[in-house]
């Protein structure tokens, strides 16, 4: 049986979407006139003609789109190898530093010198130590592939963020969870693994998924490296056609990259923020 709404709850209901078209229109019309005004104070200052012939030339564009693509293919490549062996690196520093028990204080305390050194050292200069330096030490069975070693850094540096990350995640679950689990026969691992992570894991992934947007950005960094990704393919396709458009196409590539994973970390967001108000 079907209960029809009320006449009043009808009247509210048109009123909320007459409202919703409303303030719909009015930011779609507000946003466009921006826009406008901004394009037209833009394309009249003095120097657009020179502007737009160096950095905004469709043909140029058109000519480098082939070699940044496949230059883009690499940090595709690596971000994901990347964001796995973060995942991984991240995870088990968090759980080396929920550690309790005065054993465990030197494994503790190297997890803690591994955050601090990491979180503390730039990404750029990290790139160089161990792009430049692991090969110069010559040892047998280290790879010494740009990419591969671009790809080693930004594990390293970006699983001391992540790891804090996970870190408060797990002190943010309730002891009386981990008293729940252990009253009922399970094992530190066990309540760890089944109870404490699992929660863990969900109230974090908004902070994970955003640390991740900011790597596919950093990605780029390789190039420093001798690395042939999106940046070094533009930096090349610039200096052939003395034009710097193809940063440009660059830049756009990479921001497209990131806009479907940013709106997937807002929707996560948004759905934690509805599951805690419920």
């Amino acid at each position: 049986m079907t209960v029809e709404p009320s006449p009043l709850a009808q009247d509210r209901a048109a009123y909320r979407r007459s409202r919703a078209r409303r303030s719909t229109t009015v930011a779609l019309v507000s946003t466009v006139a921006f826009a406008a005004a901004l394009a037209f104070g833009l394309v009249n200052t003095p120097g657009w003609p020179r502007v737009q012939e160096t950095f905004l030339d469709p043909q140029d564009a058109w000519a480098a789109l082939p070699a940044v693509l496949s230059g883009l293919w690499l940090n595709i490549r690596v971000l994901v190898v990347a964001e796995l062996g973060i995942l991984v690196l991240g995870l088990l520093i968090a759980l080396l530093r929920t550690l309790r028990g005065p054993v465990f204080f030197p494994v503790r305390a190297l997890a803690i010198g591994y955050v601090d050194l990491f979180r503390g050292v730039p990404l750029l200069i990290a790139l160089f130590l161990i792009g430049f330096g692991v090969p110069g030490l010559r040892l047998q069975g280290v790879p010494n592939d740009v990419a591969v070693l671009g790809t080693i850094t930004l594990i390293l540096v970006y699983s001391a963020y992540v790891s804090e990350v996970f870190r408060a995640g797990i002190e943010s679950v309730h002891p009386s969870q981990r008293a729940a689990a252990r009253s009922l026969g399970l094992t530190h691992r066990q309540s760890m693994r089944l109870v404490i992570l699992p929660q863990a894991v969900r109230r974090v992934l908004p902070p994970l998924l955003n640390d991740f947007v900011a790597l596919q950005k950093d990605v780029g960094l390789i190039s420093v490296l001798g690395a042939v990704d999106a940046i070094r393919a533009a930096q090349i396709q610039s200096a052939l056609l003395f034009s710097f458009t193809p940063y440009v196409v660059a830049g756009l590539l990479f921001v497209l990259l990131a806009i479907p994973t940013g709106r997937i970390a807002d929707a996560v967001a948004a759905r934690a923020a509805r599951r805690e108000n419920a």
